[in-house]
């Protein structure tokens, strides 16, 4: 039979299967991906009478495309003003989520006797709660606008971006075999890097980019520029040996601050729903149901460790961090399930060959229970919080209301607030100047070997070649040096207005005020050159040269500094205007 034939009689079983699974499941009201899975296991080698998909290595490529458009997704549902707004809330639950569990996974599976790679994987699989299945339950029961679905939408979104770092550092654990605590810092540190420096180059040109081609108003061209973009950077992202899922989310997560966003979420749905079908049933391939009848007790456990272990980290995290006991109790229930991240990780594990062959179908089997769960532990939640609130003693019900206030009491008012959000956005301006000057530099040492051989034909010395390379880097890095600095001084004289008062140094007040708003810029600045070292040491000249092309470099910012600071104002400015716009409409 023809290759194109198998191919087109393999998509016919798989959509036919899958569109007649999931009529059902829709007709009973229950989440279409566990139709998309059941249908899977139809179609799969291991369900008789005989085997539906004649190539399957061709269908596992498809199921990637639907990774990326499922992580494509998720980066558009991605928002930085929904980060901002659970702030230190989101980041506690994801932690504590993340780190509970992955020790219950990792302890699951040394229980069971499994190998420590099973075990490792098992734990990150449990780690991260589903999305697209939380989204598509709370939407069905018309929550989604409700205060502790938004804190859940912003938890999910730190969620993902750790699930990401999570991929990232498996990857290297699965290729290595061990990992240290250095490496660990290392790859999270490289990451955190990279993801900072995408996010802000991508959002000063993609969305600008996309204004110009919506300007066309020919949807055809618009989405193969919006594909093109896709699928460019997930090729940049995997030669930088990242996962093609951190591409695809990133992008994502730039074109989320497009006015053309919902423009891109019609144009992109149907592809997306079309490829992750595949993905899903796919999922459903790999299930062997003789493996679940032997791992039912595994199966059993883990899924009870899942349901309760999430319902406590999250609750709790989430009451510690200052909500209402009715409010922790609906996030811990509402994320108490696993889903596309944990099929997204145990793939991984096969396709590195480092993980058993039970463990795939194992999470499968977890994931379709505590998605059918998550509804009714949804509604379950305000019946439990008020059963909860009626038998808890007094006193403990005092304690807990006194922690609450005192964590009221604890957040800044007035101007004490208006301060604090301002020493808030200059750190993060500062954070991202100094990103963007640490991949200015770690790319110049990328580089330089092919620079360097562009410049032999008329300059022969390498370290010449080198003094360049590391030169042009430092004037590239200029404008953001320069801004940090700026930051810096405007961040000292906050400090020295609130630390130095006139009644404790009387007449000598503006003097040391100005004393410390020159020296911690200065102070920081010697930091900075001292990190900037560290980072290029691959292409650092020798020491005459270096303190030549200080100097030259030093001249240029005098001469240039009111253009360097302009400059930097532009791009600053063009990147705030970018996060503020509004998605149009009418696109």
């Amino acid at each position: 039979m023809p290759e194109v034939e198998i191919f087109i009689q393999d998509m016919a079983a798989i959509m036919l299967v899958a569109g007649v699974v999931t009529v059902l499941f829709n007709r009973f009201k229950q989440p279409v991906v566990l139709g998309y899975i059941v249908a899977g296991i139809i179609l799969g080698p291991y369900t008789p009478p005989f085997k539906l998909i004649k190539d399957e290595h061709t269908i596992h490529i498809l199921s990637e495309l639907g990774v990326i458009f499922l992580l494509f997704s998720l980066g558009l549902e991605f928002s930085l003003k929904k980060l901002s707004k659970v702030g230190a809330t989101g980041m506690l639950v994801a932690a504590a989520e993340i780190s509970l569990m992955f020790w219950v996974g990792y302890e699951i599976g040394t229980f069971f006797g499994w190998k420590t790679m099973d075990a490792i994987f098992l734990g990150a699989m449990l780690a991260v709660s589903s999305t697209t299945i939380i989204v598509k339950a709370l939407s069905e029961l018309g929550m989604k606008q409700e205060k502790f679905a938004q804190l859940i939408f912003g938890i999910l979104i730190i969620e993902d971006i750790l699930a990401i770092g999570m991929i990232a550092l498996l990857s290297g654990i699965a290729t290595s075999g061990s990992v240290s605590m250095g490496e660990v810092g290392s790859t999270i540190g490289r990451l955190l890097l990279f993801m900072i420096v995408a996010l802000v180059l991508g959002i000063l040109i993609v969305p600008r980019l996309l204004a110009y081609v919506g300007k066309f108003k020919n949807k055809e061209v618009f989405l193969v520029t919006v594909l093109g973009l896709c699928f460019g950077f997930c090729l940049l992202v995997m030669k930088l040996n990242y996962s093609v899922a951190l591409g695809a989310f990133i992008i994502g997560a730039v074109m989320a601050e497009s006015r053309h966003l919902h423009q891109i979420e019609r144009l992109i749905e149907p592809i997306r729903d079309m490829f992750s079908a595949v993905f899903f049933v796919t999922i459903g391939l790999l299930v062997n149901p003789h493996v679940l009848a032997e791992y039912w007790l595994p199966i059993l456990v883990i899924t009870v460790a899942v349901v309760l272990g999430k319902v406590i980290s999250c609750g709790l995290a989430t009451f510690l961090s200052g909500h209402s006991g009715r409010t922790s109790m609906r996030v811990g229930m509402g994320l108490a399930q696993i889903g596309e991240f944990s099929f997204i990780i145990a793939a991984l594990g096969v396709s590195l060959k480092v993980t058993s062959d039970f463990l795939y179908p194992t999470v499968v089997a977890v994931s379709v229970i505590t998605t059918l769960l998550t509804p009714y532990l949804i509604r379950l939640a305000d019946p439990l919080s008020r059963k909860m609130a009626d038998v808890m003693p007094n006193k403990l019900s005092s304690v807990f209301n006194l922690y609450t206030n005192w964590l009221e009491h604890l957040q800044p008012h007035g101007d004490r607030a208006a301060i604090s959000k301002i020493i808030r956005r200059i750190l993060l301006q500062v954070i991202v100047n100094l990103a963007l000057v640490a991949a200015i530099f770690i790319a110049g040492g990328y580089f330089a070997e092919s620079l360097g051989h562009s410049m032999a034909g008329w300059i022969a010395d390498r370290q010449m070649q080198t003094a360049i390379v590391w030169g042009g880097a430092l004037l590239l890095s200029l404008p953001c040096l320069i801004a940090v600095y700026r930051k810096l001084q405007a961040l000292s004289m906050i400090v020295a207005e609130m630390a130095v008062q006139p009644e404790r140094a009387g007449a000598y007040t503006e003097k040391v005020r100005k004393v410390i708003a020159e020296v911690i810029p200065a102070v920081s600045i010697i930091g900075i050159m001292f990190l900037i070292v560290v980072l290029s040491s691959r292409i650092l000249p020798p020491m005459n040269l270096l303190i030549f092309v200080l100097i030259a470099v030093a001249a240029v910012a005098f001469l240039l500094w009111q253009k360097f600071v302009r400059l930097h104002s532009r791009l600053q400015i063009a990147l705030f205007e970018t996060l503020d716009e509004q998605p149009d409409e009418k696109h």
